[in-house]
């Protein structure tokens, strides 16, 4: 009878170690979250950069967590009024006349940088430096490893994230 009532306890023992309450969920304090910066101008660094440069404080409440990542995204065209084309950045643009485009982001837990840097003076093409729109995505980092992040649409689908919880900024 002894050996019987150890050997439960050995495999209750194993069997409630084997579970937890954390299996890699998302913190509540890490909830993914976006917002559209509408209509900004980048601002010259050199003739061929230009970056835009803010801090999360306007919007997120606060500084990044450590286990939060960034995905930015640049609204690109529309198919209709109602159908935005969003291409996630660092992106390359090759036009035709041989030059190239790079936009490109940087981040850290209270601010971030978007660069817009080119082969040649960026004054000639102004559609890629004015008027640009674009969604900033923060991600728990567990969540980051496992999106197809150049989707738009599947990230916020993934996310759970709608249309009408997206915040505009105007900077």
């Amino acid at each position: 009878m002894k050996k019987i009532f150890i050997l439960f306890a050995v495999v209750g023992l194993i069997a409630f170690s084997g579970c937890s309450n954390n299996d890699d969920d998302v913190d509540n304090d890490t909830i993914p979250q976006a917002f559209e910066i509408n209509n900004v101008n980048l601002g010259r660094v050199a003739d061929n950069e230009y970056n835009l440069k803010s801090t999360f404080q306007f919007e997120v409440g606060g500084n990044l967590y450590d286990d939060e990542t960034v995905l930015i995204y640049r609204l690109t065209g529309t198919i209709n009024p109602s159908t935005p084309v969003w291409q996630l950045i660092p992106r390359t643009i090759y036009l035709d006349n041989g030059n190239e485009l790079d936009y490109d982001f940087d981040f850290s837990k209270i601010d971030f940088i978007i660069t817009a840097r080119g082969t040649y003076n960026l004054l000639n093409t102004p559609s890629y430096i004015n008027n640009q729109t674009f969604r900033v995505v923060i991600v728990p980092s567990v969540l980051a490893s496992t999106l197809k992040t150049d989707n738009y649409l599947d990230v916020m689908k993934t996310l759970k994230l709608n249309e009408s919880e997206i915040k505009k900024v105007n900077l």
